[in-house]
C-alpha cells in the first residue's frame, strides 16, 4: 500500500488493487469565505489526473466535502464508487450517473476490489461525521476524520492497527496535539501520522510527541510498501 499525503486531511491509499481517495481538498473554497483560512500550498493540479475507483468522504465540511474539487473527480461518467455518510452523501448522490453512492454511515461495512472499509465513531460538529478502518491484506489503517478524542471511540476500533490518521490542530473540533498523543496511546499504533496542519495555519507539528510517528509532507509519500 502507497499512502500520500493530499494536504489537509486529504489522503491518497493505492495498492495493485485500487486507488482510494479520502477527503481531498485541493481547492481554495475556504479561503473564499474566511480570507484568514487562504490556503498556503498552492493545489498540485497533476492531482486530478489520479483516478480513484473508491473515494471516501468522512464529513461535510468544506475542507472535507469540498465542491470544487469534488466536481473536478466525480462526474456523471467517472464510475466511482462514493462511501459518504449522510449528511455528505445526501450532496454527493445528486451528482448521479454510473457512479455507485454508498451511504456509509457509523457501523457501516463496505468491500470492494479487495478493501474492507469500516465506519467507526467520530466525535465533530457534524452529527454524521465518521472516521474509517480500511483493511487490506491484513494490515489495518485507521483515519480518524475530524474528531475530539472521545472514550467511546475505543470500543468500535478492531486491535492491531497498523497505522493511524487523525488530526492534532486543536480548533473546530478536533483534538489538539496533547489529547491526540493520548489518543495515539490508547490505540498503540505502529506507526501515528499528525493531519489537519500547515495549509491554513503554522503550526510546529514536532510539538506531536509520539515515538512512532511520520511527519507528512504534503503530496509527498508517507508509507510506500510492497502489498
Amino acid at each position: 500500500m502507497k499512502i500520500t499525503w493530499l494536504g489537509q486531511a486529504g489522503l491518497l491509499f493505492e495498492c495493485p488493487d485500487a486507488k482510494i481517495m479520502i477527503d481531498p481538498y485541493l481547492s481554495d473554497s475556504v479561503g473564499k469565505i474566511d480570507p484568514s483560512k487562504h490556503r498556503r500550498v498552492p493545489v498540485k493540479e497533476e492531482i486530478f489526473g489520479i483516478k480513484p475507483d473508491i473515494m471516501v468522504f468522512t464529513h461535510d465540511h468544506l475542507d472535507h466535502y469540498d465542491p470544487e474539487t469534488v466536481e473536478r473527480i466525480i462526474t456523471k461518467d467517472s464510475g466511482i464508487t462514493v462511501l459518504a455518510p449522510k449528511s455528505a452523501w445526501s450532496k454527493v448522490r445528486t451528482i448521479g450517473g454510473n457512479n455507485n453512492f454508498v451511504s456509509f454511515n457509523y457501523n457501516t461495512v463496505w468491500s470492494e476490489k479487495g478493501v474492507r472499509f469500516t465506519a467507526v465513531k467520530a466525535e465533530h460538529s457534524d452529527d454524521y461525521a465518521i472516521g474509517v478502518i480500511i483493511e487490506y491484506k491484513g494490515k489495518k489503517y485507521y483515519v480518524t476524520g475530524d474528531t475530539l478524542y472521545n472514550k467511546s471511540i475505543f470500543a468500535d476500533l478492531p486491535s492491531n492497527i497498523y497505522a493511524l490518521f487523525l488530526p492534532v490542530n486543536g480548533v473546530g473540533n478536533n483534538m489538539n496535539m496533547t489529547d491526540a498523543v493520548e489518543f495515539c496511546r490508547e490505540i498503540n499504533p505502529q506507526i501515528a501520522v499528525p493531519l489537519h496542519f500547515g495549509l491554513f495555519d503554522s503550526l510546529d507539528v514536532s510539538e506531536f510527541d509520539y515515538n512512532n510517528k511520520i511527519i507528512p509532507k504534503i503530496y509527498e509519500v508517507i508509507l510506500s510498501e510492497d502489498n
